[in-house]
């Protein structure tokens, strides 16, 4: 398994990171496969977050599935959306973020994160509060590493600036929806990511699972699966635009013994700011099928058509 650096962190992350936003939903047996196998194939990224598996699941899970291999792996996770009903919570706030780490490093069994994330922008509180309050963390040894999810781009020049005026820990991470068929953040969000030497972490970068190649047009999605459960998802990526690309982009993997999955983890880990390849599993095969699709490197032209292929109008 390759590695990379995790921006300007001094950390290195395996390529292929590993989601763990099905744990807690999972039963805990089913969660510890999967860990397994990632560990056992060299992932050493797992990412989770404090609302993921039913507000607090997924952490607990992990803090009971690691055990002393908890010093092996990059543990991120995140903070700042609802663990709770109080609409008016603002959840950047100091207060409330050395109260999340607090709860995280519990469920999650351990005395460090090594990725503290914020979740999504709060407008309620001043960034340079938020930024003070992760500073006291990393300086604390709480928190290896800050990052950021879901800011945009003037957010991330934003808080890059106070961090330099102020001498506070930076971020060193975005992740943001990213993939073959969601390019949106090329527009803006990559450059900012670049500008300030950070690393891009993508989420959903399989679309939702749109191109693991198990969909096809006009069947109905296989009971099961996400686009089966979940509507919401189908109805956003299950659209003639995308489906057109999709089956272009297959004949082009297909043409060079390659599969849909394959060239969606290539084309991202062709990327320079790209740091790690996060995908969720909820079986041991899948992490197989993630860490087999790392493999290839595609060539500059190669990278050049599948960029062609999928853009968009």
């Amino acid at each position: 398994m390759k590695t990379r650096a995790l921006g300007n962190s001094g950390i290195q992350v395996s390529v292929v990171g590993l989601g763990c936003n099905n744990f807690g939903i999972l039963d805990v047996a089913a969660s510890r496969r999967v860990v397994d196998r990632a560990l056992e194939r060299g992932i050493t990224l797992l990412d989770t977050a404090d609302i993921y598996g039913n507000r607090g699941g997924s952490e607990s899970q992990l803090g009971e599935i690691l055990g002393p291999r908890r010093k092996d792996i990059v543990l991120a996770t995140k903070f700042g959306m609802a663990m709770d009903d109080d609409a008016n919570a603002a959840r950047a706030a100091r207060g409330y973020v050395l109260s999340a780490v607090e709860a995280s490093l519990k469920r999650l069994k351990t005395d460090w994160i090594d990725l503290y994330q914020l979740h999504t922008p709060d407008p309620k509180t001043p960034m340079d509060e938020t930024l003070r309050a992760l500073d006291d963390l990393v300086r604390a040894g709480k928190v290896r590493a800050v990052g950021c999810s879901n800011l945009p781009a003037a957010g991330i020049d934003d808080a890059a600036a106070i961090s330099n005026a102020q001498g506070l820990a930076r971020f060193v991470s975005a992740q943001d929806e990213y993939s073959l068929l969601v390019r949106g953040a090329e527009d803006a969000l990559i450059p900012a990511v670049e500008r300030h030497g950070m690393a891009l972490l993508p989420y959903f970068p399989l679309a939702s699972g749109l191109l693991t190649g198990k969909y096809r047009r006009g069947q109905k999605p296989p009971e099961g699966t996400r686009f089966g459960r979940m509507q919401r998802f189908s109805d956003r990526y299950m659209n003639d635009a995308n489906w057109a690309i999709v089956e272009k982009l297959d004949a082009f993997a297909r043409a060079r013994g390659r599969t849909l999955l394959d060239l969606a983890f290539a084309w991202l880990l062709s990327r320079p700011a790209l740091a790690s390849v996060i995908a969720g599993a909820t079986r041991p095969e899948q992490i197989d099928g993630n860490v087999q699709a790392s493999a290839w490197e595609l060539t500059a032209d190669e990278a050049a058509e599948v960029d062609r292929i999928s853009a968009k109008a």
